[in-house]
């Protein structure tokens, strides 16, 4: 692994060397290193390219990574990635795709993931975007995310996109059996021309299943952002949908939240709210000795934490 790749695998997985326990890398569209554990298996699929994460049920106190990373201009990469946790499991699963683009070709990457979360399984899922690279090709990722949750599961999901990531649609679908639930956070920063489209949609067919999406943008410069979230409530649930954003210069923002009641136990909630960053915050920073540029970075660093 290059000095290159090095740095996209800090980024996006929090990595400063190869981990411990199970992982797949892929890099420039080929596996470059893998492991297996006891308890965690990783097939290379035969019909498409990807792979199957298959964790036996049980499984405590594990993890599993599985970044991409991509510093070949004009490499258009896709991947199929399916995870089957087993019954009562409590595992942490990163993901995430670094690209460096040092061309005038665009970078793609686009990964389909799809969860299998059996019974009584608690999974933490974390993935990272981050583009770099002195070229003036695009970098863009496409990532779809597909959640199927039984009985008495429960997935934690954490997605953030704060670099140099020029046009990602970014669609997430769960479909939530009884007493299952699901936390989803977005972290998003987008800035130049960049546009970026994020899609949340939950099925809550199960009773007593619930939810809980949040979205935290900033938009800068001339970038521009959609938010789309559709909370589907269709036995006894719960469901929160929130979108806070921060609009700079002269982006724009689109908060969509859509809430759909077809029980009548189905509890739901939409908030969106979109605003500059209020002047006595800059005021406030300012006194203590910051330039207005500072403490509009430690504002937005602070809003996206």
């Amino acid at each position: 692994m290059d000095e290159i790749q090095k740095t996209l695998l800090e980024e996006v997985a929090g990595l400063h060397e190869i981990p411990a326990g199970a992982y797949n890398i892929r890099a420039n569209g080929a596996l470059s290193s893998r492991n297996t554990t006891e308890h965690i298996d990783i097939v290379t699929k035969e019909d498409k390219p990807g792979i199957d994460i298959i964790i036996k049920p049980g499984t405590k106190k594990e993890s599993v990574h599985i970044p991409v990373l991509i510093s070949q201009t004009g490499l258009e990469d896709l991947v199929y990635n399916d995870f089957y946790i087993g019954e009562d499991c409590d595992v942490l699963i990163v993901a995430g795709c670094g690209i460096h683009n040092g061309g005038n070709r665009t970078s793609k990457h686009d990964g389909i993931h799809t969860f299998h979360i059996g019974k009584n399984a608690k999974v933490k899922y974390v993935e990272k975007h981050y583009g770099s690279g002195e070229g003036t090709g695009e970098n863009i990722m496409n990532p779809q995310t597909i959640v199927y949750m039984e009985e008495g599961s429960y997935m934690e999901m954490e997605t953030t996109q704060i670099k140099g990531i020029d046009s990602p649609d970014r669609v997430t679908k769960a479909k939530l059996a009884d007493d299952a639930r699901i936390v989803i956070t977005e972290k998003i920063m987008t800035h130049g021309k960049q546009y970026a489209k994020t899609e949340f949609e939950v099925d809550m067919d199960g009773k007593n299943s619930s939810t809980n999406v949040i979205s935290r943008s900033v938009a800068k410069d001339q970038s521009s952002q959609l938010f789309v979230s559709k909370i589907n409530g269709n036995n006894k649930c719960a469901g929160h949908t929130e979108c806070d954003a921060i609009i700079m210069d002269d982006a724009h923002i689109s908060a969509v939240p859509e809430i759909t009641a077809n029980h009548l136990d189905a509890e739901l909630i939409h908030e969106a709210a979109i605003g500059k960053i209020a002047g006595e915050q800059l005021i406030k920073l300012m006194t203590l000795g910051l330039t207005e540029k500072e403490a509009e970075e430690q504002i937005v660093n602070g809003f996206l934490k």
